[in-house]
């Protein structure tokens, strides 16, 4: 009922502007700006009123039709969007793609009946729908920005490279996201900031996607002294990690010597884990190396150089 009576309300206003609108039609086309003053005059009142009712007996029942027009194809296109939302929820699509979806069904449903409104009016829809597309096309050059914007929310929707909740990296931002919406993502920092990006920079650089998949490697490194054993080193290191029980052994660790550099024998370190537990099990991983490679005596080399002094003879 609250509907309907916004719709009889909306109707109403527009028929009072249309009224208005002719009577100053016809108050232009008969009096002149010599003869202003008279427009309050009985006659002219009377010419007025005389065309106002010529003018409803004569439209009357077309914007009567318009009206119910306008009112049933209101509530139709509430009626078909509630019955999208339905089906959307049981399908389980994601929120905001189902917000968006619902807003575009009515939306396009009640741009349909104003345009069948406005011809039983005997508005002519094709001037309207020109005026409409070069209004269009004046607003779009004016505001390419914000609808390259609204173009990238389309597809981060469409396409869904992340969903709310994914911790990713995008746009520059390293975060959980949020909220997505038309024009820009919402994305909470590891250190709880608030970041608002537009959709466009985040559809023109690259997107991770951190936690997309249910597993994650480990990559560590870990370096030795060239006078400690690589083959004990070895076997420690694939004690500490075969002992922490979140380690997956499908795909098994991964250990073997890296690089010799300058300093040390640099062993890397790559175990699987799962996702919601990858940085509790590399803080851990990381002391346990520390305090065991300490109680076993593998040095953990400081970086060094060697200078040679060589003793020259001076000569006069």
């Amino acid at each position: 009922m609250k509907n309907v009576m916004k719709s009889v309300s909306l109707v109403s206003t527009i028929f009072f502007l249309l009224f208005g609108t002719a009577v100053t039609a016809f108050a232009a086309g008969t009096v002149t700006a010599n003869t202003a003053g008279s427009v309050l005059q009985p006659d002219t009142l009377t010419k007025l009123l005389a065309f106002a009712r010529e003018w409803v007996l004569s439209n009357g029942p077309h914007l009567i039709t318009a009206l119910l027009i306008f009112v049933i194809g209101r509530w139709l296109a509430l009626w078909i969007t509630a019955l999208s939302r339905k089906g959307f929820n049981r399908a389980k699509v994601e929120p905001t793609l189902r917000r968006f979806l619902c807003k575009l069904i009515y939306y396009s449903l009640l741009a349909g009946v104003i345009i069948a409104a406005a011809g039983e009016i005997g508005i002519e829809t094709t001037s309207f729908l020109a005026i409409v597309g070069a209004a269009g096309l004046a607003v779009g050059l004016a505001l390419k920005d914000s609808l390259s914007n609204f173009a990238s929310g389309v597809m981060l929707i469409f396409f869904r490279p992340f969903k709310v909740g994914d911790v990713v990296t995008a746009g520059g931002v390293t975060g959980k996201v949020h909220q997505v919406d038309i024009f820009s993502t919402v994305i909470h920092t590891p250190d709880n900031q608030r970041q608002i990006i537009p959709n466009s920079k985040i559809t023109a650089d690259t997107i991770t996607n951190v936690n997309a998949e249910p597993t994650r490697r480990i990559d560590m490194i870990v370096g030795i002294g060239y006078d400690d054993d690589i083959s004990f080193a070895k076997e420690t290191l694939k004690e500490i990690v075969t002992d922490d029980a979140r380690v997956l052994s499908d795909p098994a660790p991964a250990i073997g010597v890296a690089e010799l550099a300058d300093s040390s024998v640099n062993l890397i370190v790559r175990p699987w884990v799962k996702t919601e537990e990858y940085w509790d099990v590399r803080l851990d991983l990381t002391e346990r190396i520390k305090l065991v490679f300490d109680e076993r005596g593998i040095s953990f080399p400081y970086p060094q150089q060697d200078v040679h002094m060589h003793a020259s003879a001076v000569t006069e």
